[in-house]
């Protein structure tokens, strides 16, 4: 019979090449999908892997994609290097996009640069509070991190659609859910004038290389990474527990509201309902895939980015409907699970006899624990009355 078993020591060199098998097994199992669709596979990927790099032109549209992943990716892969499962990055950029725009609207050719300055702060601003209220909770109720956040989510698309739908729909918009269309003044400088590429991808960059740095070159990361190795040691070496889940929380909500900021003053110059096609939910397989490594989520995000130009590109040229982006990324994400999952454990086959002795035996071991664990309680309880 099949037996799963840890494995004695982990391969630090497969965990590095376990994103790559992922995205060759997706190649694999998505080539037969597009033979079933009656698309020729060579065609699809030229569509979503070249053609996305082609020219400077799509080059800038592949950079206007990666940006946000970028951004909110960076933030969840310190929570996660926390083990803090926010989860919430959607919600944080939409949320961020919505007060942008509140300031952005006011705007007007005139404008300083200052107003671009507010607009942004303001997006950083709403996403850190977002960030603030599960944290809020999980510091105060211990309520589940993970269901406050995606909740939260839910909460964040419906503010959204209100301000799109109330106060800062366009009034000569006859009735399309849309604001204005921003002001020159208060948009992001462009990268290039052939692209919608601003220079908010630049910043992404830079934030990303300065996590890395500062997770594994500074005290404070150290920090980070020893608390989500182990709390309990933690603790016990004197390391604020609550310092470092709201720095993670409120610098993961900083960067997603930056990223909805910069795509409301960036490449779409206004606020509509799609202002995210799922950046935030994306950007958990971009952190995965990038191996919780800031300097490698900026590989991992061009690659998602790829797809989610190619998806587009798709729909044009071979007619295949943009929800393929969503079956690649789950695809992606089940291979990635599935080498990590066999970088620990094993699957042998054993006999039968076997394999009932060594459950036998660990739940002897448990019982052994268990039995241990009261007499020590008990002894604590004597000593304790004794004095």
């Amino acid at each position: 019979m099949l037996s799963v078993q840890p494995r004695i020591e982990s391969s630090k060199k497969m965990a590095w090449f376990s994103p790559i098998i992922a995205i060759v097994l997706t190649m694999l199992v998505s080539s037969l999908m597009f033979l079933a669709l009656g698309v020729s596979p060579t065609k699809a990927f030229e569509v979503f892997i070249l053609q996305p790099v082609s020219d400077t032109y799509n080059i800038g549209e592949l950079m206007v994609k990666a940006g946000p992943l970028l951004l909110c990716a960076t933030g969840l892969a310190l929570c996660y290097r926390a083990n803090i499962w926010n989860i919430g990055a959607e919600g944080q950029l939409l949320v961020g996009a919505v007060a942008s725009s509140a300031v952005a609207i006011q705007a007007t050719q005139n404008s300083g640069f200052g107003v671009l300055l507010l607009a942004l702060a303001a997006g950083i601003v709403a996403g850190m509070l977002w960030a603030a209220i599960p944290t809020f909770l999980y510091r105060l109720f211990h309520t589940n991190i993970i269901l406050s956040t995606i909740m939260l989510n839910y909460i964040g698309l419906y503010t959204l659609l209100w301000a799109v739908h109330g106060p800062l729909a366009d009034p000569d918009g006859f009735g399309f859910p849309e604001s204005i269309i921003f002001a020159d003044s208060v948009l992001l400088p462009l990268l290039s004038d052939n692209g919608r590429a601003t220079i908010s991808i630049v910043v992404a960059v830079g934030l990303a290389l300065l996590s890395g740095l500062a997770l594994y070159k500074t005290l404070p990361g150290f920090k980070l990474r020893v608390y989500g190795e182990d709390q309990a040691a933690a603790r016990y070496a004197g390391f604020n527990s609550g310092k470092i889940v709201w720095g993670v929380m409120l610098f993961a909500g900083a960067l997603a509201g930056f990223a909805g900021a910069s795509e409301v003053i960036g490449p779409i110059g206004q606020l509509i309902p799609s202002v995210s096609p799922g950046y935030g939910y994306a950007a958990i397989i971009v952190a995965y895939l990038g191996r919780l490594n800031p300097i490698g989520i900026i590989l991992s995000s061009l690659f998602m980015g790829s797809l989610y130009m190619g998806s587009d590109l798709a729909q044009i040229e071979l007619g295949l409907p943009t929800a393929i982006t969503g079956l690649f990324q789950g695809i992606l994400l089940f291979f990635l699970l599935a080498c990590d999952y066999l970088i620990f454990y094993q699957i042998k086959v054993v006999p039968r006899e076997t394999e009932k002795r060594r459950q036998e035996t660990l739940l002897q071991m448990k019982r052994d624990a268990n039995d241990m664990n009261e007499v020590t309680s008990e002894d604590t309880k004597a000593q304790q009355g004794a004095l």
